[in-house]
């Protein structure tokens, strides 16, 4: 049986006032009774309730992390980041995910999150959502993750440069004809891979190649997904001489299409990719690396200090990201 307020009253000789007091450290109690009430707790293996924690506080404890997706790679990542300051500051972490914004979904439990969370962490939901409405009218400290809004500390790349980046990169190389492997609404302004569409068409733009529809497909941030859309592209009635793909695992699925059919990744049809998976240097795959970790860690530490300190200045930040050139961008001569 879990021991007690009542436990550790009676073994220390104490009320239960003075325990509940001692255990707050409240000053009204002296400090040899605290001392004594603490050692016995501790002897007794008490553990506090986080309920009743939080209604002597009012802190819950906890921070809230709000995501459409959990089964990403690149997810996984930037969650290691954030696990690592939350836990170095005793502060449990609380997930909940939305669903894909392309899917319809019913909205967040905006009041049953606001009494179980001190704050919270956005992750890849753009401002603009509706998911976000109601937290945002909790004037609760948050962070958003891969987005931004004026009266929220912010962390983030510049997905439209980075994108931008990785198509001169194809440019450079002479290819004319670069298809495009997005997640599943590039379009979409209020989906975060909108920014990487702008960067891919505003350097298409400036090097007077045409965006043609034909050679774009989406792959869903998956494996398999980008497998079906390089088949899709390779079917294409003049297929792409080159591939830009929103994600390293839709990458990876592109690359295993091309293998089927006997392609080389580098020299008959050049590929890269986007985030610096793991996986990518094993498959010699060109991406865009940007530092998830990193990304994740400043989240949680400013978050964290808007929370101690709520009047303090917002901070937005924005974190740079590296092209990874590998074979699969190697033209052959």
């Amino acid at each position: 049986m879990s021991v007690t307020v009542k436990d550790i009253a009676r073994v220390a000789g104490v009320s239960t006032a003075t325990v509940s007091r001692s255990l707050r450290g409240l000053e009204t109690v002296s400090a040899e009774t605290r001392e004594h009430v603490l050692e016995v707790a501790h002897r007794l293996e008490y553990v506090g309730s986080p309920a009743a924690a939080a209604l002597s506080t009012g802190k819950a404890g906890s921070v809230g992390i709000i995501t459409p997706y959990v089964d990403r790679w690149s997810f996984g990542r930037m969650l290691g980041g954030i696990e690592r300051e939350l836990r170095a500051a005793n502060v449990d972490l609380l997930l909940y995910c939305t669903g894909d914004p392309s899917d319809p979904h019913p909205l967040l439990p905006h009041k049953r999150l606001a009494r179980r969370a001190d704050g919270f962490l956005i992750l890849s939901v753009a401002a603009e959502s509706p998911d976000l409405e109601e937290i945002f009218k909790l004037r609760m400290p948050l962070t958003m993750i891969g987005a931004s809004a004026p009266w929220t500390s912010s962390v983030r790349i510049d997905d439209r440069d980075a994108a931008a980046t990785a198509i001169g990169h194809l440019v450079e190389r002479g290819h004319q004809r670069i298809g495009l492997i997005y997640g599943r609404e590039k379009a979409n302004p209020i989906v975060l891979e909108h920014q990487r569409y702008l960067g891919f068409s505003d350097a298409m733009e400036r090097a007077g190649l045409e965006l043609d529809d034909s050679i774009q497909a989406p792959g869903g941030f998956t494996v398999a997904g980008g497998e079906e859309a390089m088949v899709r592209l390779l079917d294409a009635e003049q297929a792409p001489t080159a591939v830009f793909a929103f994600s390293d695992e839709m990458a990876f699925g592109a690359l295993q299409a091309m293998r089927r059919r006997g392609l080389r990744p580098g020299y008959d049809i050049a590929i890269v990719g986007f985030d610096g998976h793991d996986m990518s240097g094993l498959l010699d795959l060109s991406t865009v690396s940007q530092p998830l970790e990193l990304i994740g860690a400043t989240a949680a530490r400013n978050l964290l200090a808007d929370m101690n300190d709520p009047s303090r200045e917002r901070k937005a930040v924005v974190l740079p990201t590296e092209l990874v050139p590998r074979g699969s961008t190697v033209r052959d001569q």
